[in-house]
């Protein structure tokens, strides 16, 4: 079961092909809803060696990013093993 937690913005790295896919009219949209609404979905990173990779969540994490926000709402994935 995935439990919410706080993650340092700072420490998510975001994989240069998600990065390609930011629409920044889209982060504006996002950023001015949290604004109002504030995170309502939470995002999904993986552990690294570093701090975190993002899996899901580019544009909130951007939204975030550009409101001064130090944290963001998310889930830590684990890795399935095959």
């Amino acid at each position: 079961m995935l439990v919410k937690e706080l993650f340092p913005v700072a420490q998510i790295r975001v994989p240069v092909k998600r990065a390609k896919t930011l629409d920044p009219a889209k982060v504006q949209e996002i950023a001015e809803s949290m604004l109002e609404e504030g995170q309502t979905t939470p995002i999904r990173v993986r552990k690294s060696k570093d701090g975190y990779v993002l899996i899901e969540g580019l544009h909130r994490l951007e939204a975030l990013k550009a409101l001064g926000e130090e944290t963001v709402e998310g889930y830590l994935v684990r890795a399935v093993l095959h």
